[in-house]
C-alpha cells in the first residue's frame, strides 16, 4: 500500500486540458466521500462543499475565475466559520486548515479514479458569493477544478523538481 500511494502522490499533476465528457455521478461520489472522511480539528467537520456541475452553473463560475479550465466539474471547498474547532489559548481557527485537508483528499480520490484535477485560489470570492448565494459564514477556500484529462494534457514544466529535502525538513531546530 505504501508503494501505491507513493506513486499516485507522485504520479497525480494538476490538469489544465479536459475532455469534453461529463464526470459520473458515481465518480463524483466517490469523490465527495473521500473528502467527507478526511480529519478536521475535533472531528468538527466544519467544511461545506458545493458541487458545480451543469452548464449553467458552470457559466456562473466562468466569470468568477480565468482558471476554470472549462472543467466540466468544480468543487468549491470552503467552511463554516460557525462551526469550527477553535484553539484556545489564540483563538485560531482550524477551519481553513480542515478544507485544505478534506480538498487534497478530494484531488487525491480524484486521481486514483483517473479524474484529473487543478486546486484554483485564484478566484473572486465576492463574484463566487454572489452568484451561488453562499452564506456570509462559508468561508470559500478552494476550487477544484476536475475532469478527464485532455489527451494532450501534460504536467506543467517544474512539475518534478523538488528542492532538496534538507532545505525543507528539520529535525528538532529550525
Amino acid at each position: 500500500m505504501k508503494t501505491e500511494f507513493m506513486e499516485l502522490a507522485t504520479a497525480r499533476y494538476s490538469v489544465r486540458r479536459f475532455e469534453n465528457k461529463a464526470v459520473e455521478p458515481e465518480t463524483v461520489q466517490e469523490i465527495l466521500q473521500a473528502g467527507h472522511v478526511a480529519p478536521t480539528g475535533c472531528n468538527r467537520q466544519p467544511q461545506r462543499i458545493l458541487v458545480i456541475n451543469e452548464e449553467g452553473s458552470l457559466s456562473k463560475l466562468r466569470a468568477c475565475t480565468k482558471c476554470h479550465f472549462n472543467a466540466p466539474l468544480v468543487f468549491m471547498v470552503g467552511f463554516d466559520t460557525a462551526d469550527c474547532w477553535v484553539r484556545g489559548y489564540d483563538g485560531k481557527s482550524c477551519g481553513r486548515d480542515d478544507a485544505c485537508i478534506v480538498a487534497t483528499h478530494m484531488m487525491l480520490q480524484a486521481a486514483d479514479l483517473g479524474v484529473g484535477s487543478t486546486w484554483v485560489m485564484h478566484f473572486d470570492p465576492a463574484a463566487l458569493r454572489e452568484a451561488f448565494a453562499i452564506p456570509e459564514q462559508i468561508e470559500p477556500v478552494a476550487l477544484l477544478v476536475m475532469g478527464y484529462p485532455a489527451a494532450d494534457a501534460v504536467p506543467a514544466p517544474a512539475h518534478s523538481e523538488f528542492r532538496p529535502m534538507e532545505e525543507t525538513v528539520f529535525f528538532n531546530k529550525l
